[in-house]
Order: C-alpha cells, then structure tokens, then sequence
C-alpha cells in the first residue's frame, strides 16, 4: 500500500474511530406484525482501526457476523434488472424492508433518498425490500405510483411472498440490514430514528471497503441535514413518548381490540352499526355507524353513507384507506380544511384516490382529540388508523 493510500486510510479512521469509541444502541418504534413495536438493541462493530504491536492495521474476527442471506421469492424489480446480493458483491448495501401505506416507513424514505444521493457514487447500493402488509400492496402498479411519487431512484424489489421477509427472519416495518463489501451483516436498526448513527456506519463501512480495494481519496460530506421541510411528502420527526394511542385496525384477522360498537367484529358479514347520540367515546376504540362488511383486513363501506369516531392521544392522525366515493372529516367538531392536512381539499373534501395513506390532521402539539370520519360512497374501505 502506498503513502498516498495509507493517509487516505488514516484519515477516514477518524469517522471510525468516532464509532469505536461506543456501541451504537437505539430505542425507537416501527410497525410490526404484532403492535406497533419498540425496535431491540444493535451494536456496530468497526473492522479497520485496529492496530497490533507493529503499527499495522489488522481485521477482526468476522465469525461473530451473519453472512447476508440472497433475496428470495422475488415477483417484480423495480428500478432495476433482477440482481443478487451476489451481484452487488464489493459493494456496501442497505437492505430495507418497507411498505408504501406504513407511515413508519414513509417517515423513513427521504433519508434512504439522500443517502442514495449521497453515496451511491461511493460504492453504496440501496435495496428495498417492498414486503406487503396488506394484499393491495401486492399490486406492482400500486407498488410503481408509490415509488415514483417519494422520489425514490434505488432498486426495489417485491417481496409479495415474503420470501426474503423470511430469510432475513423479519416481523418488522420498517427494518434496516447495513452488509458490507464481504457479505457480512454489520448492523440491523428496527424502526424509525437513528439517521446520523446510521450514516456514520454507512461511511464506517464505505471507508473499509476503501481499504480493501485499495482506493484512495475517498471523503464524505456532513451528516445528514433535514432540508425542504415543508414538502407534502415529508414528516416531520416524531416524539414517540407522547403518543399515547396505538395503531389500530379495521379487519378482523389483525385486529388487537375489539370495536367500542356493541355489536362488534363479525367475519364476513355485513352488520349495521349504531352510535347513540349520548355514547360516551372511550380512548383507543374504533366506534363506527351505518351498514359495514367485516372482512379480513378491512371494512368496507355498504351503504352511501357511514361514520366513523374515534378518541385518540397524539399530534397527527392517518389512515389507511381506499375504494371508492369520499369522506369529510372534523376534529373536534370542526371541520379539518387542507391547512392542517396533507390530502384534504381546500374545502375539507378527501378524495379517495387509491389505495394508500391519508393523513387527516396534524395538529401543532400533541394531545387528546376525538375524530369523526364522514363517508359518502359504497365502496369505501378502511384498514387502520396510525399516529405521529
């Protein structure tokens, strides 16, 4: 190795080092098979930084390290030709796990853009995993509109059969595996949060790969900055800690609790749902009116009319929603106008128009708020609420 090479190497040990120092922990939430979820403990663990007694820089030991399993079962390649890990070998990748309706992983989204953007030059390769939750997010078209409409550049491949979802042993949306330029699974962040802890494991592992193909003058830009924060596909952070209503969900098969209606879940069956003038409204129940199908993982509007209530604790409310017809919405017994929402009209109309996320309010602070959703057209579906 040349003096050149070694002083580039010498320098990128201080973004290193800056990890070494310290195991990278983290706490925040994500969507899983189960409730929304806390994500468990991760640790990075550096590969270049360590010297011996002659002042040379050796590799640790890697069986400590789980080889990337190959994507599997793959229906659609999006962005891309059909690729392996094996193709991407020498390459640094970020496999993520996502869903286009889960709020969670579209929070997630313009920080994988900005990395692509960043350091895809660099020897970085971002891979979505798009593994359904739902069976409309088994539509590549759907699948398409959601990948053009977040900006998103970087393969994305659908996991329908959750085929790689279960190689990789997941259960959670959104999840992110960190592999470096040997196959090896260096980090694993389970959720939302984390950005610039995981943006210094991507430089960390960009800089080993340096090393190993003896690349010189290798350098990277400030962490990442939050910018254009008032675009409509952004979120902004959210402070998990104050959001005291869980999410909820309309279908049968994956509901947690049970309706504050009396007449409750009946699988496959339409059942008219009453509301009575003087109900009193309990937090975290999904109360509805008018003529509903019950079905697996959603109701389904049956009448031209229905309502749905809901008492919730947090600072912005979404549901996921499709069919046909529209719904109005008033917080509080105001009507919520498109200054507070991201997809309602200027004259508070929501316009169904595909099957996907529709946030109905976000309000400057968080706090208890009762919801009412009033539908108009048969047809209409709903699958869950969730919160930020």
């Amino acid at each position: 190795m040349n003096k050149d090479n070694i002083s580039a190497i010498v320098t990128a040990i201080a973004v290193v080092a800056l990890i070494a120092g310290f195991a990278i922990y983290f706490n925040t939430q994500g969507s899983g098979i189960t409730s929304g979820t806390t994500s468990t403990s991760g640790e990075f663990i550096p590969i270049i930084g360590q010297k011996n007694e002659n002042g040379t820089f050796v590799n640790i030991d890697k069986s400590q390290f789980k080889k990337a399993k190959d994507f599997a079962q793959i229906s659609e390649y999006i962005n891309t030709d059909p690729i392996s890990i094996k193709d991407l070998q020498d390459k640094v990748i970020l496999v993520d796990f996502w869903t286009y309706s889960c709020i969670n992983c579209i929070r997630t989204i313009p920080h994988l853009n900005e990395w692509f953007d960043k350091y895809a030059d660099k020897g970085l390769v971002i891979v979505g995993i798009h593994t359904p939750e739902f069976d409309f997010e088994k539509n590549t078209e759907n699948v398409k509109s959601a990948v053009e409409k977040f900006g998103i550049k970087y393969p994305v491949l659908q996991d329908n059969d959750k085929g790689t979802w279960n190689e990789y042993d997941n259960r959670y949306w959104p999840r992110k595996y960190l592999i470096d330029d040997e196959g090896y699974i260096r980090y694993d962040h389970i959720g939302e949060g984390s950005y610039n802890e995981t943006e210094k494991v991507i430089q960390s592992l960009l800089t080993e790969r340096a090393a190993h193909l003896d690349l010189k003058n290798i350098s990277f830009g400030d962490l990442q900055n939050k910018t254009n924060t008032e675009s409509k596909l952004d979120y902004k952070d959210v402070e998990f800690s104050k959001i005291n209503s869980p999410e909820l969900y309309f279908g049968y098969d994956f509901a947690r609790s049970g309706l504050g209606n009396l007449e409750g879940f009946t699988p496959n069956q339409i059942v008219s749902y009453t509301l009575a003038d003087d109900a009193r409204i309990q937090p975290n129940l999904i109360y509805l009116e008018g003529k509903w199908k019950n079905n697996p993982d959603h109701m389904e509007l049956q009448g031209d009319n229905g309502s749905i209530v809901l008492k919730y604790d947090s600072r912005a409310v979404n549901i996921v929603a499709g069919g046909t017809g529209n719904f109005t919405v008033t917080q509080d017994g105001i009507l919520i106008n498109d200054d507070q929402s991201k997809d309602s009209s200027s004259d508070g109309t929501f316009m169904v128009d595909g099957q996907r996320l529709y946030n109905l309010v976000t309000n400057k602070d968080y706090g208890q708020h009762t919801i009412k959703i009033d539908a108009q057209g048969k047809g209409f579906q709903i699958y869950t609420f969730t919160f930020g």
